[in-house]
């Protein structure tokens, strides 16, 4: 039988030789996103205006990344790598900061700004999340973020959000999520984006309730993530629920199930449904 071929035997220059070659194509591969990004500013001008924001197509942008990604090279490098390079090129195009609530602490927050948006893009601290929202709402196009959870000494920081004009939330970070996440804090990023722009599977919602108890908490938990803050002058509470979308009216009828008395119910922002990678056994 006729041996078969011997592979080729690589030396340490020419597999050097092979790293140095991919560096470069990567780097003429960025240059020539710059350039298409460089076109896209100038049709932007005659055909759509507004935030540079692209939610739901930087949550497909991620689901596919996640998908095709495969053998030992860390997904957070390559999630970061990324994150790195979309929140760039939407610098490039419209100049941003990000405003940021240190309130749940000032390195975990530190650490999901700058594994999502680099160190181009300006990071201005806060005290508080009332002070970022105030910042955002008086601001061009910049974003904030803020903890997803109840933090401390924090009111109903959302209802800045109720209006027409403010700004809303626009995504929920970390989006990829997985065991020992480097970015691991749950955040909620606040900014304006153009409708068509937003990702609509879970829909965020500020809602005013009166007669606010144990019971009610109990009845959404399963379908739904709160927020609550005490109203003692209705013997209330200030809620902000994530729910999937069209799910708001069985919030409500679960709520007034148990006594609760809906004052006031507004959209304030969606995000996409968070992607969670299957632990590897």
């Amino acid at each position: 039988m006729p041996k078969p071929p011997r592979q080729k035997q690589f030396s340490l220059a020419d597999l050097r030789q092979n790293i140095d070659r991919i560096d470069a194509a990567m780097h003429e591969l960025l240059l020539e996103r710059s350039e298409i990004i460089d076109t896209l500013i100038a049709v932007k001008k005659t055909e759509e205006s507004g935030s540079a924001f692209r939610p739901a197509r930087e949550a497909e942008m991620m689901r596919r990344l996640v998908q095709r990604h495969r053998g030992n090279l860390p997904l957070d490098t390559v999630e970061s790598i990324w994150r790195v390079i979309i929140s760039t090129f939407t610098y490039v195009q419209a100049p941003f900061s990000v405003h940021a609530d240190l309130s749940a602490g000032d390195a975990l927050m530190r650490e999901s700004a700058r594994f999502h948006f680099g160190f181009t893009v300006p990071f201005v601290p806060h005290a508080g999340a009332a002070s970022v929202v105030a910042a955002v709402s008086s601001s061009k196009g910049d974003l904030g973020l803020v903890p997803a959870f109840a933090t401390a000494g924090a009111g109903p920081w959302w209802t800045a959000l109720e209006f027409n004009a403010a700004p809303k939330i626009i995504a929920r970070l970390p989006f990829v999520e997985r065991a020992n996440h480097p970015a691991a804090m749950p955040v909620f990023a606040l900014s304006r984006a153009a409708p068509d722009a937003m990702v609509t599977e879970t829909e965020v919602w500020s809602m005013r309730v009166s007669g606010w108890n144990a019971a009610a908490v109990d009845s959404i938990a399963a379908f739904a993530d709160v927020i609550a803050v005490p109203d003692r002058a209705f013997d209330g509470a200030a809620l902000l629920v994530s729910v999937e979308r069209g799910g708001i009216d069985a919030v409500s009828k679960a709520l007034v199930k148990t006594g609760a008395s809906i004052r006031s119910t507004a959209l304030v922002g969606s995000h996409a449904t968070r992607y969670t990678v299957p632990e590897k056994r």
